[in-house]
């Protein structure tokens, strides 16, 4: 079976198939911006995308994932270590307290932003809306992704000129 893992492509046995996704990616590739807390696809803390759109992925198997591509938290950083703007945005508006939400609340936003790069602070609440964060109140979260909608602009300006 063949897994699209952040840019890189994986070959896993048949048999890893019937695996959670999110236990797989987190003891058996050590990628562990995924969180397992509700087991039941509602709090969002286990959140990646696959193909551009967000996953929550503690009710998913490996096997649903096969052939798609797939992003973690971590594959948004560049390979040497910067931080993709998305994320710098979260740490300079505080949005990241504990961080438990944080990989998700991310890859939420990037997926929102890559198709509304000019959102309103309502359409931002209401994309993030399946995600859950206790420590934030979402200010700083709402603060972060609309400071970041700023790069989402410049690189859809940019591709239009291609």
């Amino acid at each position: 079976m063949r897994l699209h893992l952040n840019g890189r492509e994986l070959e896993v046995a048949e048999a890893v198939g019937e695996r959670r996704l999110v236990e797989f990616l987190r003891d058996e590739l050590d990628l562990t911006g995924a969180k397992n807390a509700c087991d039941i696809g509602a709090c969002g803390a286990c959140t990646i995308l696959l193909d551009d759109e967000p996953m929550k992925i503690c009710i998913k198997r490996v096997k649903d994932v096969a052939g798609h591509r797939i992003l973690t938290i971590e594959g948004m950083a560049a390979p040497d270590g910067t931080l993709h703007p998305l994320q710098q945005a979260f740490v300079e508006c505080g949005a990241i307290q504990c961080g438990f939400c944080t990989p998700g609340m991310v890859l939420v936003a990037h997926a929102f932003l890559l198709k509304n790069p000019r959102p309103t602070r309502d359409q931002i609440r209401k994309a993030i809306n399946g995600n859950l964060c206790r420590c934030t109140g979402y200010h700083q979260i709402i603060d972060a992704i609309e400071e970041a909608a700023v790069h989402y602009l410049g690189a859809t300006a940019a591709a239009a000129r291609v």
